[in-house]
Order: C-alpha cells, then structure tokens, then sequence
C-alpha cells in the first residue's frame, strides 16, 4: 500500500475513526520513542568545565559583566554579605 492508499484509507473513514487513528498514531510514536544513548550526550567535564548555571553564558557576553568571570568569587561575596547581615 502507498502513502497516498493509506491517506485515501484514512479519509475515508468516519471523523471519529479519524481521530481514533490520530490517537492511535501518537501512541504508537510515544511507546517506540527513540531514546538518545549516553553516548550521543554531549560529552560535559564537570569537573574542568566553567561553572554550569548563569557562568556558562560565553566569554563574550561574561567580558560586559565582571561579577559572572569567576563564580567561586561571586558565591562567597553573596555569602559573607549573608552571614554578615545575620551576624548584626
């Protein structure tokens, strides 16, 4: 059968048949979803790349805004203004 048979097929059918297919369709796609392996995950060192989050923004955009080049120095400055507010 061609796709222009089973289009033909289809339209042939009662409007609620239809929807039956259509429904039948995207449960079909949904069960046989193809699963992306580890391996075609884009390969992240954690431990050597900038920090993830708002740091992660690119060098160009980081050069406009000081306080996101070093995520370790902006973490400690919220820090300690916290620490030093509650210690008042």
């Amino acid at each position: 059968m061609t796709q222009q048979e089973l289009f033909n097929e289809f339209l042939s059918l009662p409007v609620e048949a239809q929807h039956q297919v259509i429904d039948f369709i995207a449960f079909l796609r949904q069960r046989y979803a193809v699963v992306e392996s580890a391996s075609q995950l884009p390969d992240i060192d954690l431990i050597n790349d900038s920090f993830i989050g708002m740091w992660s923004v690119g060098v160009a955009r980081r050069r406009h805004r000081q306080d996101l080049a070093d995520s370790t120095a902006w973490v400690r400055g919220v820090r300690e203004n916290e620490w030093s507010q509650s210690h008042d």
